[in-house]
């Protein structure tokens, strides 16, 4: 055999292996999941999860909890995210058996745009009342003139469980008149789609007040410090976040709640946003999956948190979340 057909030989099997490598390689490289659901940790799990690109490609729709539950439940995702944890209705549907576990905190601010109106202090009274809508004007919280423009989710949302579940703690008034859910009746206010929606009323909207997931309140949006439980003027921030978590016990599903916590240093808003995985049925996609979650609960990705404004998870709460995603198997 001549020289040159050795060489053409062993280049057809050289470019035959390459082609064979390039096939199988970015199938590893490209493992796709999917998830939906929580507005709330979005800015955080969009974050995370370019951390694990790499090796797995996560595509994460924020839709609202409520949708992500939904869509959790029918199975049309590998994973859902709630700021509410989900119901025992709920979780019955589930044949695949659900896997529940916190992912990150953070804190619910009260977000306002009032530029005459510097370091907003509110009473847990003062913010049921603006909801309610018996405080209307800025005159009557004495930082400024003019009405105020309540705005609050239109959709179905954890971030309004978790912030009318603190206004029926702060007020009995507020429970039996309104209550707590993912979806309410507000008595007053203008609407919008995810925390995202609420952020463009408020900050197109001069005089306008809301709630927001604290990584929103940003340029012409500034937080009011909330009255607490022990009588202190607190604004939300990592350390009253985590002051407040720290009350939180969980239960078997990892579910838990304060919604009015104990504390000097606690920011009375404060709650976790939960991942709901599947136990059985993920088949192929398991290792990715576990992979991807893993990677939210790593020190790197909670590492990130404090940077946009959420709360790292620690100690028997990140334990207890990586132990449940071990459990998710194929």
């Amino acid at each position: 055999m001549t020289f040159a057909k050795k060489a053409l030989i062993a280049g057809t099997v050289a470019a035959i292996g390459a082609g064979a490598a390039s096939a199988v390689l970015p199938a590893l490289a490209q493992a796709t999941i999917s998830g939906a659901g929580a507005t709330f940790p979005a800015a955080f799990y969009q974050r995370a999860f370019a951390g694990v690109a790499n090796k797995v490609r996560v595509n994460y729709q924020s839709v609202g909890s409520g949708s992500g539950v939904r869509q959790y439940v029918a199975g049309t995702v590998e994973f859902g995210a709630t700021d509410e944890p989900i119901k025992a209705k709920e979780a019955a549907k589930v044949k695949r058996g659900v896997i529940q576990f916190p992912a990150v905190g953070g804190t619910i601010a009260i977000a306002y745009n009032k530029a005459d109106c510097k370091n907003l202090k509110l009473t847990q009274q003062q913010a049921v009342d603006i909801f309610l809508g018996k405080i209307n004007t800025w005159d009557q919280l004495k930082c400024g003139k003019g009405k105020i423009t309540v705005a609050h989710r239109s959709d179905g949302s954890g971030t309004t469980f978790a912030f009318t579940n603190s206004l029926s703690a702060f007020s009995s008034e507020w429970k039996s008149k309104v209550g707590e859910g993912k979806s309410v009746k507000w008595p007053v206010g203008v609407g919008g789609k995810g925390n995202e929606g609420v952020s463009g009323v408020i900050q197109n909207t001069p005089g306008a007040i809301g709630y927001l997931n604290q990584s929103y309140v940003k340029g012409a949006i500034k937080a009011a410090a909330l009255q607490n439980k022990a009588g202190k003027f607190v604004l939300p921030t990592e350390e009253s976040g985590a002051a407040a978590l720290n009350n939180i016990k969980l239960d078997s599903m990892l579910a838990g709640e304060e919604p009015n916590p104990s504390g000097a240093n606690s920011y009375p808003i404060s709650t976790l946003t939960w991942i709901l995985a599947y136990k059985t049925g993920n088949g192929d996609k398991a290792p990715a999956i576990r992979q991807a979650l893993m990677f939210l609960l790593s020190p790197k990705a909670q590492g990130q948190a404090s940077s946009l404004d959420f709360v790292p998870l620690k100690g028997s709460i990140l334990s207890a979340s990586k132990k449940a995603v071990g459990q998710i198997g194929r």
